[in-house]
């Protein structure tokens, strides 16, 4: 390959007494702002159009995406007023829309459609949260993939959308007062506009918005001074009483406060104040609080605290169970509704309000059930399901009579060109190095025994659990002949608490090992042919494939990190960089230093080994993960010569880190993935 000529600068920090040079640090200039950085990433990305365009499988790839794209997709509705307001994808929308139903089976009308936002659907709807009474809806734009978003308030009725606006909301929810009065919600102070894309993460805090005043006159309701930075959320609970923020500095758990709205001043009031533990208010009886926690019960347990007590005491409820993590619980009818993961799949468990235990809840199959939403006192609730073979379906779950019925989408796909039956999916375990059994699933043809060219994935990091949730991504690979798989590594939630620390921090590399043993496992067992292994992983898991490829180049035929963490000296001085010391240390202690330079994939690139084919994808408005970490790392492995197999760059214009990106660009982005990793692992 002939790659764009890369200037180096000389530029050469110390750490603790180490010299790490820099040469691309001019690579970390705004693409969009920098001709230079621009100029280079239109002729990295020439190479690599012209590249895939020679590819013969990525038009077959793209043919059979749009297929599978083909389906329709909704979200569990919300109930206000009587009416019930979801959004739905029909298929191949660029963006889905936001659409109110009046009642139960009447009439649907599109009450805002961010495909006429504009043309190229790069403007999507974010959170969104309709008011107590369903006339008002406010919600939050999204452009072009950023994580700023703008908020504005649409009148259900009429589709007037009123004059309040909001700019500047970041990572935040939407929760409205009772009273329709007015809006909570999270942002920061206004960057400078010479550092919008990677202005990192402070003075986060929550705010009241009464309607019909201009944003500078928002109430401060919450900011907090701590050791680290801090992200702040909120809800309102289903009687309108309590304001519940939640904050959190991702070290595996979120502090809770609570303020009363029925009194005239309001009081933030502190229940608890540790991060290091999940907490999550399930709902409430009037000042009687069933909250979710992990303090005590690392795989999760249910206490009750009642605020009219003088004193603060927290009473078990609901103990913590053997054998499975408790992900999430709802308060809904007169009772408790626990999701249970038990080896990466959820259970769900019924509870009286005494703690009683009320049965099952019978799921469509093994998989993946969403957040049951519904009220207290109300007998009706929504939940999703999904799993590797079965879109994701709304249902209807009759609380008395613990019945579900299908209110939304396909319990399977009927066109025999995207049937579900065409595919199996096979749970396994395998052995870490330390003896762990890890769970991994194997979704191929089925009937299909022989080994293939096989698509591993893993993410490892943050606490978060990959449960089985239907891909059309995936099917694609699969339908293609390929084995796709998905490994629950350490780092992750699947087991709980305990899951994630044995991942995290100054063990992050547990993760890796865990990975490597993942694709020797598929290897040794036959599932993966020889020359055959392809691996991705986007974000905190294109950190993961990076850092397994310098590992173990021998080990993968193709790596395909997207919007990856790669640069692990320099993540904290970008964006939301600062919120990932908890998982991963700071460069600045020397400790955590030391650990973060021997995987950092930019720093541990091995100049003349035989490394597999790379293909990195990034976007250009990606302002959690910003570009120039693929940037680097691109420049740096072209120039290490790394063997024969090519190693390009990707960059999406105008798009971000995955959230509202247009159906067409996630298409084409895996049409090109999928046709490279194919050409390499010969399944094409």
């Amino acid at each position: 390959m002939t790659y764009p000529e890369t200037r180096k600068d000389e530029v050469i920090d110390d750490y603790f007494g180490t010299a790490i040079a820099d040469p691309y640090r001019w690579l970390e200039s705004d693409l969009k702002a920098d001709p230079a950085v621009a100029q280079w990433v239109d002729a990295q990305n020439s190479v690599t159009s012209r590249y895939l365009a020679n590819l013969p499988g990525r038009d077959a790839f793209r043919d059979r995406l749009t297929a599978l794209f083909k389906n329709e997709q909704s979200t569990t509705p919300l109930k206000r007023g009587g009416d019930y307001f979801f959004t739905r994808n029909t298929g191949l929308d660029m963006q889905p829309v936001l659409v109110v139903r009046d009642g139960e089976t009447g009439a649907e009308r599109t009450i805002l459609d961010p495909n006429q936002w504009s043309e190229d659907g790069t403007k999507a709807l974010a959170v969104w949260a309709p008011s107590e009474d369903g006339k008002l809806v406010a919600y939050a734009i999204q452009e072009n993939g950023s994580d700023w978003r703008s908020i504005r308030v649409l009148d259900v009725q009429s589709g007037t959308v009123l004059a309040d606006q909001i700019a500047w909301a970041r990572f935040t929810l939407i929760a409205w007062a009772a009273d329709g009065s007015g809006f909570f919600y999270s942002g920061s102070r206004q960057p400078d506009e010479s550092g919008r894309s990677d202005a990192q993460v402070d003075n986060h805090a929550v705010y009241f918005h009464r309607l019909g005043t201009q944003q500078s006159e928002d109430r401060l309701v919450y900011s907090a001074a701590a050791e680290h930075p801090l992200l702040h959320t909120v809800d309102v609970t289903a009687d309108g009483r309590y304001l519940a923020i939640y904050s959190t500095a991702l070290m595996g758990g979120s502090a809770l406060s609570l303020v009363d709205l029925t009194l005239p001043e309001w009081q933030v009031r502190p229940v608890i104040e540790r991060f290091d533990h999940l907490s999550a208010l399930v709902g409430n009886v009037g000042t009687k609080l069933f909250i979710l926690t992990t303090d005590g019960a690392e795989r999760g347990k249910i206490v009750t605290l009642d605020l009219a007590a003088p004193n603060l005491v927290f009473t078990d409820l609901i103990e913590e169970k053997p054998g499975a993590y408790l992900r999430l619980a709802s308060l809904i009818g007169d009772k408790l509704l626990l999701s249970y993961m038990v080896d990466a799949r959820i259970e769900v468990e019924r509870y009286e309000l005494d703690g009683k235990a009320a049965g099952a809840v019978r799921l469509p199959g093994a998989g993946s059930a969403g957040t049951f939403s519904g009220r207290p006192g109300d007998n009706e609730a929504f939940f999703t399901f999904t799993n590797y073979a079965t879109p994701k379906t709304v249902y209807r779950y009759d609380v008395n009579a613990n019945e579900a019925t299908l209110w939304a989408g396909s319990d399977g796909l009927t066109d025999a060109d995207r049937s579900p039956g065409e595919i199996e999916v096979e749970q396994r375990f395998f052995s870490a190095r330390d003896g762990t059994l890890i769970p991994i699933s194997i979704i191929r043809r089925a009937g299909a025994e022989a080994a293939a060219p096989t698509m591993l994935t893993a993410y490892g990091g943050f606490g978060i659990p990959l449960l089985p949730a239907y891909s059309p991504q995936a099917v694609a690979w699969v339908q293609e002949g390929g084995v796709y798989a998905v490994a629950n590594i350490r780092g992750g939630g699947e087991y709980g608490k305990a899951w994630h620390e044995a991942g995290k921090g100054q063990a992050k590399k547990t993760v890796f090992d865990d990975f490597i043993a993942a694709a020797e496992f598929l290897k040794r067992e036959g599932i993966s042919r020889e020359g055959g292994l392809a691996i991705h992983g986007e974000s905190h898991g294109g950190m993961l494939v990076g850092a397994v490829v310098n590992q173990r180049p021998d080990l993968f035929d193709v790596a395909l990190p997207g919007v990856g963490v790669l640069d692990m000296v320099r993540f904290d001085r970008f964006t939301a960089g600062n919120l990932w010391v908890s998982e991963f240390g700071s460069p600045s202690a020397e400790d955590s230093f030391n650990d973060l330079r021997s995987y950092s994939p930019l720093h541990n690139i091995k100049r003349g080994e035989n490394y597999p084919a790379i293909l990195v994808t990034t976007a250009d408005t990606d302002d959690r993960v910003v570009p120039a970490h693929s940037l680097k790392y691109v420049a740096a492995i072209q120039a290490a010569e790394v063997g024969p197999r090519p190693q390009l760059l990707r960059v999406e214009r105008n798009a971000g880190h995955g959230d509202g990106t247009p159906t067409q660009k996630i298409i084409d982005e895996y049409a090109d993935r999928w046709s490279f990793a194919a050409h390499w692992t010969g399944l094409r």
